[in-house]
Protein backbone atom coordinates (compact mmCIF):
# COMPACT_ATOMS: atom_id res chain seq x y z
CA UNK A 1 0.00 0.00 0.00
CA UNK A 2 1.37 3.40 -0.85
CA UNK A 3 2.52 5.53 2.05
CA UNK A 4 -0.01 8.25 1.23
CA UNK A 5 -2.82 5.72 1.62
CA UNK A 6 -1.44 4.03 4.73
CA UNK A 7 -1.69 7.24 6.76
CA UNK A 8 -5.36 7.59 5.85
CA UNK A 9 -6.11 3.95 6.53
CA UNK A 10 -4.38 4.05 9.90
CA UNK A 11 -6.73 6.84 10.94
CA UNK A 12 -9.68 5.03 9.38
CA UNK A 13 -9.34 1.83 11.34
CA UNK A 14 -7.45 2.97 14.42
CA UNK A 15 -10.19 5.53 14.94
CA UNK A 16 -13.15 3.43 13.95
CA UNK A 17 -14.07 2.26 17.44
CA UNK A 18 -14.40 5.76 18.81
CA UNK A 19 -17.26 6.28 16.36
CA UNK A 20 -19.36 4.13 18.65
CA UNK A 21 -19.52 7.00 21.08
CA UNK A 22 -21.37 9.05 18.48
CA UNK A 23 -24.56 7.01 18.71
CA UNK A 24 -27.33 8.45 20.88
CA UNK A 25 -26.57 7.64 24.49
CA UNK A 26 -30.10 6.63 25.24
CA UNK A 27 -33.10 6.57 22.96
CA UNK A 28 -35.34 6.29 25.99
CA UNK A 29 -35.34 8.54 29.01
CA UNK A 30 -32.58 7.04 31.09
CA UNK A 31 -34.26 7.53 34.45
CA UNK A 32 -37.44 5.87 33.20
CA UNK A 33 -36.50 2.98 31.00
CA UNK A 34 -32.76 2.73 30.65
CA UNK A 35 -30.94 2.17 27.42
CA UNK A 36 -27.59 1.81 25.83
CA UNK A 37 -25.18 2.45 23.05
CA UNK A 38 -22.07 0.67 21.93
CA UNK A 39 -19.98 2.59 24.43
CA UNK A 40 -22.14 2.67 27.55
CA UNK A 41 -25.24 1.28 29.24
CA UNK A 42 -27.74 3.03 31.49
CA UNK A 43 -30.23 1.00 33.53
CA UNK A 44 -33.69 2.11 34.70
CA UNK A 45 -33.72 3.57 38.19
CA UNK A 46 -35.13 0.63 40.13
CA UNK A 47 -33.75 -2.32 38.14
CA UNK A 48 -31.02 -4.64 39.37
CA UNK A 49 -29.31 -5.62 36.10
CA UNK A 50 -29.51 -5.39 32.33
CA UNK A 51 -28.08 -7.40 29.43
CA UNK A 52 -27.54 -5.82 26.04
CA UNK A 53 -26.43 -6.83 22.56
CA UNK A 54 -25.97 -4.59 19.52
CA UNK A 55 -24.75 -5.03 15.96
CA UNK A 56 -23.04 -2.17 14.10
CA UNK A 57 -22.53 -2.09 10.33
CA UNK A 58 -20.21 0.72 9.33
CA UNK A 59 -19.63 1.82 5.75
CA UNK A 60 -16.76 4.16 4.84
CA UNK A 61 -17.28 6.83 2.19
CA UNK A 62 -14.07 8.85 1.90
CA UNK A 63 -12.41 11.04 4.51
CA UNK A 64 -11.69 14.57 5.63
CA UNK A 65 -8.07 15.59 5.23
CA UNK A 66 -6.08 17.62 7.76
CA UNK A 67 -7.51 20.84 6.28
CA UNK A 68 -11.11 19.69 6.73
CA UNK A 69 -11.68 19.09 3.02
CA UNK A 70 -13.70 16.04 2.00
CA UNK A 71 -11.84 13.48 -0.16
CA UNK A 72 -13.66 10.54 -1.79
CA UNK A 73 -12.18 7.06 -1.76
CA UNK A 74 -10.43 5.78 -4.90
CA UNK A 75 -12.67 4.17 -7.50
CA UNK A 76 -13.77 0.56 -6.75
CA UNK A 77 -12.94 0.90 -3.03
CA UNK A 78 -15.28 -0.84 -0.60
CA UNK A 79 -14.46 -0.33 3.08
CA UNK A 80 -16.60 -1.82 5.86
CA UNK A 81 -16.42 -2.71 9.52
CA UNK A 82 -18.91 -4.85 11.46
CA UNK A 83 -19.17 -5.12 15.25
CA UNK A 84 -21.08 -7.23 17.74
CA UNK A 85 -21.16 -5.58 21.17
CA UNK A 86 -22.07 -7.56 24.28
CA UNK A 87 -22.89 -5.61 27.42
CA UNK A 88 -23.94 -6.20 31.01
CA UNK A 89 -24.97 -3.60 33.60
CA UNK A 90 -25.39 -4.22 37.33
CA UNK A 91 -26.69 -2.13 40.20
CA UNK A 92 -24.40 -1.83 43.24
CA UNK A 93 -26.61 0.41 45.35
CA UNK A 94 -29.59 2.74 45.25
CA UNK A 95 -27.57 5.32 43.27
CA UNK A 96 -24.66 3.32 41.83
CA UNK A 97 -24.49 1.17 38.72
CA UNK A 98 -21.72 -0.18 36.53
CA UNK A 99 -21.38 -1.92 33.18
CA UNK A 100 -18.96 -3.65 30.85
CA UNK A 101 -19.09 -3.71 27.03
CA UNK A 102 -17.01 -6.08 24.92
CA UNK A 103 -17.00 -5.72 21.10
CA UNK A 104 -15.96 -8.22 18.46
CA UNK A 105 -14.88 -6.65 15.16
CA UNK A 106 -14.79 -7.75 11.51
CA UNK A 107 -12.96 -5.71 8.85
CA UNK A 108 -13.98 -6.34 5.23
CA UNK A 109 -12.17 -4.11 2.75
CA UNK A 110 -11.08 -3.53 -0.82
CA UNK A 111 -8.77 -0.56 -1.34
CA UNK A 112 -6.55 0.24 -4.36
CA UNK A 113 -6.27 -3.42 -5.29
CA UNK A 114 -5.77 -4.70 -1.73
CA UNK A 115 -8.41 -7.10 -0.36
CA UNK A 116 -8.45 -7.81 3.37
CA UNK A 117 -10.75 -9.70 5.75
CA UNK A 118 -9.70 -9.73 9.41
CA UNK A 119 -11.42 -10.08 12.76
CA UNK A 120 -10.72 -9.91 16.47
CA UNK A 121 -11.70 -8.40 19.78
CA UNK A 122 -12.20 -4.66 20.01
CA UNK A 123 -11.37 -2.47 23.00
CA UNK A 124 -13.32 -3.23 26.20
CA UNK A 125 -15.15 -0.44 28.05
CA UNK A 126 -15.83 -0.42 31.81
CA UNK A 127 -18.31 2.16 33.15
CA UNK A 128 -19.37 3.40 36.57
CA UNK A 129 -22.36 5.74 37.01
CA UNK A 130 -23.68 7.71 39.99
CA UNK A 131 -27.32 8.85 39.94
CA UNK A 132 -27.82 12.23 41.66
CA UNK A 133 -31.57 11.62 42.11
CA UNK A 134 -33.61 9.21 44.26
CA UNK A 135 -36.84 9.01 42.28
CA UNK A 136 -37.81 8.79 38.62
CA UNK A 137 -37.81 12.28 37.12
CA UNK A 138 -40.10 11.58 34.14
CA UNK A 139 -43.41 13.48 34.42
CA UNK A 140 -46.60 13.80 32.41
CA UNK A 141 -47.32 17.41 33.28
CA UNK A 142 -45.43 20.25 34.93
CA UNK A 143 -47.38 21.31 38.02
CA UNK A 144 -44.53 22.76 40.08
CA UNK A 145 -40.89 23.78 39.69
CA UNK A 146 -39.70 20.43 41.06
CA UNK A 147 -41.24 18.69 38.03
CA UNK A 148 -38.60 20.34 35.84
CA UNK A 149 -35.72 18.66 37.68
CA UNK A 150 -33.74 16.47 35.23
CA UNK A 151 -32.05 13.16 35.81
CA UNK A 152 -28.33 13.83 36.19
CA UNK A 153 -25.75 11.06 35.96
CA UNK A 154 -22.05 11.41 36.79
CA UNK A 155 -19.86 8.72 35.28
CA UNK A 156 -16.36 7.40 34.77
CA UNK A 157 -15.21 5.05 32.02
CA UNK A 158 -12.07 3.04 31.43
CA UNK A 159 -11.23 1.84 27.92
CA UNK A 160 -9.00 -1.26 28.01
CA UNK A 161 -6.93 -1.95 24.83
CA UNK A 162 -8.03 -5.54 24.25
CA UNK A 163 -8.22 -4.93 20.49
CA UNK A 164 -5.49 -5.15 17.88
CA UNK A 165 -3.72 -1.84 17.27
CA UNK A 166 -1.10 -0.51 14.86
CA UNK A 167 1.51 -1.13 17.55
CA UNK A 168 0.95 -4.91 17.51
CA UNK A 169 2.24 -7.43 14.99
CA UNK A 170 -0.10 -6.45 12.15
CA UNK A 171 0.55 -6.50 8.40
CA UNK A 172 -1.28 -3.25 7.64
CA UNK A 173 -3.96 -0.90 8.88
CA UNK A 174 -6.77 -3.20 7.71
CA UNK A 175 -5.96 -5.56 10.62
CA UNK A 176 -6.68 -2.98 13.30
CA UNK A 177 -9.61 -3.46 15.73
CA UNK A 178 -8.58 -1.13 18.59
CA UNK A 179 -6.63 1.98 19.58
CA UNK A 180 -3.83 0.42 21.61
CA UNK A 181 -4.11 2.80 24.62
CA UNK A 182 -5.86 2.88 27.97
CA UNK A 183 -8.22 5.85 28.29
CA UNK A 184 -10.01 7.38 31.29
CA UNK A 185 -13.19 9.39 30.68
CA UNK A 186 -15.25 11.68 32.91
CA UNK A 187 -18.91 11.67 31.79
CA UNK A 188 -21.97 13.79 32.43
CA UNK A 189 -25.47 12.82 31.27
CA UNK A 190 -28.44 15.17 31.78
CA UNK A 191 -31.82 13.76 30.78
CA UNK A 192 -35.35 15.08 31.07
CA UNK A 193 -38.71 13.65 30.00
CA UNK A 194 -42.00 15.52 30.00
CA UNK A 195 -44.15 13.05 28.10
CA UNK A 196 -44.30 12.69 25.22
CA UNK A 197 -41.07 14.72 24.79
CA UNK A 198 -37.53 13.90 25.89
CA UNK A 199 -34.17 15.69 25.68
CA UNK A 200 -30.69 14.72 26.82
CA UNK A 201 -27.14 16.05 26.79
CA UNK A 202 -24.05 13.85 27.07
CA UNK A 203 -20.62 15.39 27.71
CA UNK A 204 -17.42 13.37 27.97
CA UNK A 205 -13.75 14.26 28.42
CA UNK A 206 -11.09 11.57 28.12
CA UNK A 207 -7.34 11.32 28.65
CA UNK A 208 -5.21 8.54 27.16
CA UNK A 209 -2.42 6.99 29.21
CA UNK A 210 1.10 7.10 27.85
CA UNK A 211 2.77 3.86 26.76
CA UNK A 212 6.05 2.54 25.38
CA UNK A 213 6.12 1.80 21.64
CA UNK A 214 8.79 -0.09 19.70
CA UNK A 215 6.71 -1.46 16.82
CA UNK A 216 4.54 0.17 14.17
CA UNK A 217 2.53 -1.92 11.66
CA UNK A 218 4.69 -4.96 12.37
CA UNK A 219 8.01 -3.15 11.88
CA UNK A 220 10.33 -2.54 14.80
CA UNK A 221 11.03 1.17 15.31
CA UNK A 222 13.09 3.25 17.68
CA UNK A 223 11.52 3.00 21.15
CA UNK A 224 9.45 6.01 22.20
CA UNK A 225 6.80 7.10 24.69
CA UNK A 226 3.49 7.84 22.98
CA UNK A 227 -0.03 8.93 23.86
CA UNK A 228 -3.09 10.09 21.95
CA UNK A 229 -4.57 13.54 22.44
CA UNK A 230 -7.32 14.42 24.90
CA UNK A 231 -10.76 13.38 23.68
CA UNK A 232 -13.97 15.45 23.87
CA UNK A 233 -17.44 14.20 23.00
CA UNK A 234 -20.75 16.07 23.10
CA UNK A 235 -24.11 14.62 22.05
CA UNK A 236 -27.39 16.53 22.13
CA UNK A 237 -30.58 14.59 21.45
CA UNK A 238 -34.34 15.10 21.47
CA UNK A 239 -37.12 12.53 21.17
CA UNK A 240 -40.86 11.94 21.00
CA UNK A 241 -42.68 8.93 22.49
CA UNK A 242 -45.84 7.48 20.95
CA UNK A 243 -47.97 5.16 23.09
CA UNK A 244 -49.60 2.22 21.32
CA UNK A 245 -52.98 0.77 22.33
CA UNK A 246 -51.16 -2.12 24.01
CA UNK A 247 -49.21 0.46 26.06
CA UNK A 248 -46.06 -0.58 24.29
CA UNK A 249 -44.20 2.51 23.14
CA UNK A 250 -42.36 3.82 20.09
CA UNK A 251 -39.75 6.54 20.63
CA UNK A 252 -38.20 8.57 17.81
CA UNK A 253 -34.93 10.37 18.58
CA UNK A 254 -32.68 12.76 16.66
CA UNK A 255 -29.14 13.50 17.82
CA UNK A 256 -26.21 15.74 16.88
CA UNK A 257 -22.72 14.68 17.99
CA UNK A 258 -19.31 16.32 17.99
CA UNK A 259 -16.14 14.29 18.59
CA UNK A 260 -12.57 15.50 18.58
CA UNK A 261 -9.13 14.46 19.76
CA UNK A 262 -6.23 16.86 20.21
CA UNK A 263 -2.66 16.36 19.03
CA UNK A 264 -0.98 13.24 20.36
CA UNK A 265 2.49 13.13 21.91
CA UNK A 266 5.72 11.33 21.01
CA UNK A 267 8.37 11.66 23.74
CA UNK A 268 6.57 14.80 24.87
CA UNK A 269 6.54 16.43 21.44
CA UNK A 270 3.24 17.20 19.62
CA UNK A 271 2.07 14.63 17.07
CA UNK A 272 -0.57 16.33 14.87
CA UNK A 273 -1.04 13.18 12.73
CA UNK A 274 -3.40 11.71 15.37
CA UNK A 275 -5.57 14.85 15.72
CA UNK A 276 -9.13 14.23 14.55
CA UNK A 277 -12.60 15.78 14.52
CA UNK A 278 -16.01 14.62 13.37
CA UNK A 279 -19.59 15.88 13.42
CA UNK A 280 -22.48 13.50 12.75
CA UNK A 281 -26.26 13.24 12.78
CA UNK A 282 -28.20 10.23 14.06
CA UNK A 283 -31.77 9.01 14.10
CA UNK A 284 -33.11 6.25 16.35
CA UNK A 285 -36.39 4.33 16.54
CA UNK A 286 -36.95 2.38 19.78
CA UNK A 287 -39.77 0.04 20.73
CA UNK A 288 -40.36 -0.93 24.36
CA UNK A 289 -42.78 -3.38 25.93
CA UNK A 290 -45.44 -2.13 28.33
CA UNK A 291 -43.50 -3.16 31.44
CA UNK A 292 -40.27 -1.75 29.94
CA UNK A 293 -38.30 -4.95 30.37
CA UNK A 294 -37.48 -5.32 26.65
CA UNK A 295 -36.16 -2.49 24.45
CA UNK A 296 -35.41 -2.81 20.73
CA UNK A 297 -33.61 -0.07 18.79
CA UNK A 298 -32.47 0.78 15.30
CA UNK A 299 -30.08 3.69 14.72
CA UNK A 300 -28.58 5.31 11.63
CA UNK A 301 -25.61 7.62 12.25
CA UNK A 302 -24.66 9.74 9.23
CA UNK A 303 -21.60 11.88 8.59
CA UNK A 304 -22.20 14.57 5.98
CA UNK A 305 -19.60 14.24 3.18
CA UNK A 306 -18.93 17.96 2.93
CA UNK A 307 -15.99 20.21 3.71
CA UNK A 308 -15.49 21.36 7.32
CA UNK A 309 -17.70 18.67 8.87
CA UNK A 310 -14.61 16.80 10.05
CA UNK A 311 -10.83 16.84 10.19
CA UNK A 312 -8.35 14.00 9.64
CA UNK A 313 -11.13 11.42 9.96
CA UNK A 314 -13.15 8.97 7.83
CA UNK A 315 -16.66 9.77 6.64
CA UNK A 316 -18.97 6.91 7.57
CA UNK A 317 -22.55 5.74 7.89
CA UNK A 318 -23.27 3.43 10.83
CA UNK A 319 -26.41 1.28 10.96
CA UNK A 320 -27.00 -0.30 14.38
CA UNK A 321 -29.54 -2.71 15.83
CA UNK A 322 -29.78 -3.23 19.58
CA UNK A 323 -31.79 -5.25 22.08
CA UNK A 324 -31.77 -4.71 25.85
CA UNK A 325 -33.39 -6.85 28.56
CA UNK A 326 -33.94 -5.35 32.00
CA UNK A 327 -33.88 -7.56 35.10
CA UNK A 328 -36.00 -6.18 37.93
Amino acid sequence: MASSNSGYCSILFAGSLCLMGLLPMDSWAASCCGGGSSSSLIMPKFSRAMVDMSVDMEDYNGFWDSQGDYRPDPKDSDLNQYRINLGYAHRFGSRWQGSVILPYVWNNNEYTGLTSNTQGLGDTTLNLWYETFDNVTCVWKVRQWADLKPAVYLGASLTVPTGISRFDNVANSFDITGRGFYRLDANLLVDKTIYPWNASLLLSYGKYLERNVNRDYGNYVEPSRRKLGDRQLATLSAGYTYFLESMDTLTFTLALSHLQEDDGRIDGRPDPSTRMEKNSLAGTVAWSTMDRDWIFKGTLSHAVPRNDWGDNFPVTNVLSFEVSHVLR
